[in-house]
């Protein structure tokens, strides 16, 4: 029992140290060791052997000048080494041996290949910069490169510095129809966008060439006398120029004789009146208008025959939709809105403008009512925003509305709107004396280069 209680004594050599202690001087020395490299690599404790002695780093900060020295102590101390015999002493075994001269003479041509850098001292650079060798206004050679992001951000501003412009010039027409709900403000100008797109649909071709009975005079007596049958029934505006949409698609696609012309007019005018009025006339007051020269059955069944070729379609933008808008645009006063509604009822009559879109001819209709009325400037850039035409577009189909002006106010036959217009009721506009001389100058100055 006694041999079992005895406690396990490890066997220590004499002078020894125990198995515990070497290890903690092993990892003291470890530890020695590992902050050493790291003081060498944070360059805070740099020993070398020069000539067998130790040599700390030197904290001064090294100039120019002190380079120099540094490199010339380098060099002097190469040069004694050459002559001397490098002698290594093991103290160890106490024996001392020469190094072989096979090495010695390597190293010495690894030291004559070294390639020695002389760096001036501080002082020559100031001579030099003094004595003006140095030239510190030369610049790089190297073309400064302009990157592609720049280039667009440049391009971004000066659009966006255009469209400010731009947006200065032309004037908010719905200002002062915000608070009016039936105005429309918010969505006014997607709706006129797609009047835009939608109005060269079911246009009228020029047809008077495949109409055998019928011809431009024909046609141009129809519409001046329906412009004063809608006089008389005191109708919309909407409805006259539908009128004169249904008549034109209508013989654009159908084969009319001579004695049907009054029949479609008449039947046009009674489909456009139910589809614009309130309280649209009667077929019987038609027949009274025709002076009885069609019967009621004959009126019905050519208003059922025109229906069917229009495929019942009546929702289009005519030239008074735009007219509304480029009055606004306009910023008309009542003579002016009666001028221009003096052009548009001119170019009804106009079988050359049938073929142009209702946009066009609504913003020429603007065009020759400020040309006659000698507005200046003849055409703004709030005009040109929302009609989305410039003045060299707008001058043939002004040119003609002028020259309708003109034939009506000398002695013309067709002068239903001539004579509309005369009255004082629509202020006498159509009694200025007509833009021609004007029309000349500015289609003059368009052929000159």
């Amino acid at each position: 029992m006694a041999s079992k209680r005895q406690a396990l004594v490890l066997p220590q050599k004499k002078g020894g140290i125990p198995p515990m202690g070497k290890q903690k001087v092993v990892a003291v020395a470890a530890d020695a060791k590992n902050r050493r490299a790291l003081e060498d690599i944070g360059n805070q404790v740099n020993a070398r052997v020069v000539e067998g002695k130790i040599e700390t780093h030197v904290n001064r900060p090294i100039t120019r000048s002190f380079g120099a020295q540094l490199l010339a102590n380098e060099q002097n101390a190469a040069a004694v080494n050459k002559k001397s015999v490098t002698i290594q002493s093991d103290q160890a075994d106490g024996k001392v041996c020469a190094k072989p001269a096979k090495k010695v003479a390597a190293k010495k041509k690894e030291k004559k290949n070294v390639e020695i850098i002389v760096i001036s001292p501080d002082s020559n650079e100031e001579k030099k910069y003094e004595a003006g060798m140095v030239d510190i206004t030369r610049k790089s050679s190297r073309k400064k490169a302009t990157s592609l992001t720049s280039v667009l951000t440049a391009r971004s501003k000066v659009a966006c510095e255009l469209s400010d412009k731009l947006k200065e010039l032309v004037v908010d027409i719905d200002a002062s129809d915000k608070e009016n709900q039936l105005a429309a403000v918010d969505y006014v100008e997607d709706i006129y966008k797609y009047y835009k797109s939608v109005e060269h649909s079911f246009r009228p071709c020029d047809y008077m060439d495949s109409q055998v009975e019928i011809n431009v005079k024909m046609r141009a007596i129809l519409v001046d006398w329906l412009i004063e049958v809608h006089d008389k029934f005191v109708l919309m505006p909407e409805t006259l120029y539908l009128t004169s949409y249904i008549i034109d698609l209508y013989l654009s696609t159908e084969m009319t004789p001579r004695n049907e012309l009054q029949l479609v007019g008449v039947s046009a005018m009674l489909i456009a009146s139910k589809y614009e009025e309130l309280w649209a006339p009667e077929v019987s007051d038609f027949i009274c208008i025709a002076d009885r020269t069609y019967t009621r059955e004959q009126i019905l069944r050519m208003e059922k025959r025109i229906l069917d070729k229009l495929q019942w379609n009546l929702t289009v933008p005519t030239p008074y939709v735009f007219l509304v808008r480029f009055v606004k645009a306009a910023e008309c006063d009542t003579e002016m809105n009666n001028m221009v509604f003096f052009f548009a009822e001119l170019a009804l009559v106009q079988y050359s403008l049938v073929t142009h879109c209702p946009s066009m001819v609504a913003a020429a209709s603007v065009f020759a009512a400020r040309c006659t009325l000698k507005k200046s400037p003849l055409w703004t850039e709030t005009l040109k925003f929302h009609t989305g035409f410039s003045e060299q577009q707008l001058l043939d189909c002004t040119q003609i509305l002028v020259n309708s002006h003109a034939s009506a106010a000398a002695e013309g036959k067709l002068k239903v709107a001539y004579k509309k217009y005369s009255h004082e009721h629509f202020g006498a506009v159509a009694l200025y004396p007509p833009a021609t001389e004007m029309m000349e100058e500015l289609t003059t100055s368009k052929t000159v280069p």
